[in-house]
Order: structure tokens, then C-alpha cells, then sequence
């Protein structure tokens, strides 16, 4: 069954699909469907415990109590960048509520890039590939931002953010913060 689940999501990815093809098993033991943010904007964030951006929950839950209702995230644990997430589900759900008081969903630990990359993960890579082909190549700083956009996820704390029709609109590097203006004007 498990198969027939992952052949299905990754057929999905791989025709287009959308946000809202997608579940993924969440930290609490109950799926996240994508499906049931219709008409909320989305942002999707690779966390990490033990990495010099993990004080970023504590704005990103801010960000998600501010603006509950209009915006969910939806945080991904990922072991993908210098072993910064070495917990079970177990501990980075412990670990995240005792620390940050995290309460926005997050799901189970997957990878976030590689062979083994996590079919949402690479259908959001995909999406970013798309935004790229529209920043012009004018100036040098286009054209790194093309290349970001191009390979998003460098390091834990990537955000993707979805509008309220589930197209991704923005990817926000690792370093930038969730309450930051850059983040905030999608929001307003």
C-alpha cells in the first residue's frame, strides 16, 4: 500500500500535480493534507534541530500565530546538511514544542535533497526551477538569484511560499527570517 501511495504522489510530481495532490505522514501521527489549506497561503520550511538557523521556529511560529487563518506552515525535519537533525520523530516533536513552542505542523523526517529527495520537496524544487525562468539576466544580482531559484535548498531553513492557490510565489533563503520584511510584504 505504502508503494501504491508513493508511485501515486510521485506520478503527481512528475505530470505537474499541484500542493494539493500531496500528504505526508506529520510529527503528531496524523497526515498533512495539502488539500485542506485551499485558500491559505503555504510556506514550507527543511528544519533542523541542531543548526545555527534552528532559533528560526521561534519566528516562524510567531509568524504562524500572527497570521493563523491566512497563512499555515508547515515544517519538514530533514537530516540532509551536516547531520543537524540526527533525532527520531520522537525527539524532534519534543524538541520543537519544549524549546519553541512549536503548534504549526510539522511532519515527519524525510530528505529534502539528493537520490532520495521527498517527492513534495522535489515537485517544490521543480516549481522553483519555473519561478527562475522568469528573473531577468540584466545584472549580476539577477542572475544569482536565478541561480538560487535554480537549486533552492543549499541548507536547512529554505522557504517555499505558496499563494492561496497553492503556486509557489516566493523561495526565501536559509538565512533570511521568517519575520522578516522580505517575508512579510507576501502576507499583508
Amino acid at each position: 500500500m505504502k508503494t501504491l501511495l508513493l508511485s501515486l504522489i510521485l506520478s503527481a510530481s512528475l505530470t505537474g500535480g499541484t500542493i494539493y495532490d500531496f500528504k505526508v505522514p506529520g510529527l503528531d501521527g496524523k497526515d498533512i493534507d495539502f488539500s485542506q489549506y485551499k485558500g491559505q497561503k503555504i510556506l514550507i520550511v527543511n528544519t533542523a534541530s541542531m543548526c545555527g538557523n534552528t532559533p528560526q521556529y521561534k519566528d516562524l511560529e510567531a509568524l504562524y500565530e500572527k497570521y493563523k487563518g491566512k497563512l499555515v506552515i508547515v515544517g519538514f525535519p530533514a537530516n540532509n546538511f551536516g547531520a543537524q537533525e540526527p533525532g527520531t520523530n520522537t525527539d524532534i516533536k519534543e524538541f520543537c514544542t519544549k524549546n519553541y513552542g512549536v503548534t504549526f505542523p510539522m511532519a515527519e523526517k524525510i530528505s529534502v535533497r539528493g537520490d532520495d529527495i521527498h517527492p513534495l520537496f522535489k515537485w517544490l524544487v521543480d516549481q522553483s526551477k519555473e519561478l527562475a525562468k522568469n528573473v531577468p539576466t540584466d545584472n549580476s544580482k539577477d542572475l544569482v538569484w536565478r541561480k538560487f531559484l535554480q537549486d533552492p535548498v543549499i541548507w536547512n531553513f529554505t522557504k517555499f511560499l505558496l499563494d492561496e492557490n497553492g503556486k509557489l510565489i516566493a523561495v526565501f533563503h536559509n538565512k533570511v527570517s521568517p519575520m522578516s520584511d522580505e517575508v512579510l510584504k507576501y502576507l499583508n
